[in-house]
């Protein structure tokens, strides 16, 4: 099956690349916020919990990629991880606006937003965040339990009254369910796409030109602050437009269009594009990766010493350099400095 062909790589590959770069990200904003709680690292925190559940149910989406889009899991999971798989791509739109909010007031009422700037607001925000997801995205519970006149081949095809073979998840709608779930749909497209991509529009513009202005700002931290803006933006087009298009089509056309599974592949590849996000965001993430490339260029270097040993010649060349380490601590407090003065 062509879609199934198409569809595996891309969840595989967003598994393998996603999850220990969220793992990394998901490390250290724990650790900031437990020493110094910040809005901006709670938002980014709940991002990357967003994200880390999206791959955590991602394999139940490569096992149904495997079997031709046949379900041959229990049935209770299905909803289930229907209901992770599209939630959680949602709250992602929704903390990616806190996230260009946040920059954005920031930079344009420093004064007035420090003393508004509270943890606790961060904190009431993401728990609003993660209520509006669950709860526009309960459809998939309620949309096929709903009673059909018309087709009971459809209905069972949804709550999984088939045989196990047949089996496919969320699919197959009856007309009496479409007439329920296509408002939602484009429901979803307006208040969790289209006014999130609004407003991230209107903070990152706003951020550049701003950022622009300001004299004492460095031409690092101004690429930084594009990199940032322009990575928010695309994640947000190309990752969250095709799909949400479909609800506009499908509503047109009054019908669940064939391609939305298609259309599920840039929207998987948000947990990849998201710590694109992480990075220009959050100096903490930039120092633990920082921190993470200078330890495996340090072990690589020690195994390397531990090879040279073998040979007499070598050995006292090895020898030099262990006992004349100045130049070396010399380089690794520049480094440090740098990566303190990009915090």
């Amino acid at each position: 099956m062509l879609i199934s062909q198409l569809l595996l790589p891309v969840y595989i590959f967003t598994f393998m690349i996603g999850l220990p770069a969220n793992i990394l990200a998901f490390c250290t904003f724990c650790r900031k916020v437990h020493r110094k709680p910040a809005p901006i690292d709670i938002l980014l925190l709940n991002l990357t919990v967003s994200d880390l559940i999206f791959l955590a149910f991602l394999p139940f989406k490569i096992k149904e990629a495997v079997d031709d889009m046949i379900w041959k899991m229990p049935e209770f999971l299905c909803p289930l991880s229907c209901f992770m798989f599209f939630s959680t791509i949602y709250t992602s739109t929704l903390f990616l606006t806190g996230v260009s909010i946040e920059r954005y007031l920031g930079i344009a009422f420093p004064i007035q937003y420090s003393v508004y700037r509270r943890p606790r607001y961060a904190v009431i925000a993401s728990l609003f965040f993660w209520l509006v997801g669950s709860l526009n995205l309960s459809i998939v519970y309620i949309v096929p339990s709903l009673p059909s006149n018309n087709s009971s081949k459809a209905q069972s095809s949804n709550s999984g009254t088939t045989q196990p073979s047949e089996f496919k998840c969320y699919s197959n709608f009856t007309q009496e369910q479409l007439d329920i779930l296509l408002p939602v749909r484009l429901e979803l497209f307006v208040v969790l796409f289209c006014v999130p991509f609004l407003i991230c529009g209107f903070c990152y513009i706003n951020f550049i030109r701003i950022l622009s202005q300001l004299p004492h700002i460095s031409r690092r931290r101004r690429l930084r602050a594009i990199g940032l803006a322009l990575g928010t933006l695309v994640v947000f087009a190309v990752c969250f437009g095709p799909y949400n298009l479909s609800h506009v089509v499908g509503f047109i056309r009054e019908e669940s269009e064939n391609w939305r599974e298609l259309a599920l592949i840039s929207s998987t590849l948000n947990a990849c594009l998201d710590p694109i996000v992480f990075y220009f965001s959050s100096a903490a993430v930039r120092s633990a990766i920082s921190g993470f490339v200078k330890r495996m260029k340090e072990k690589s270097h020690v195994l390397e010493c531990r090879k040279l040993q073998c040979c007499p010649l070598l050995e006292s060349e090895t020898d030099k350099y262990k006992e004349t380490p100045s130049g070396y601590n010399q380089r690794h407090s520049i480094g440090q400095l740098e990566i303190e003065g990009a915090l």
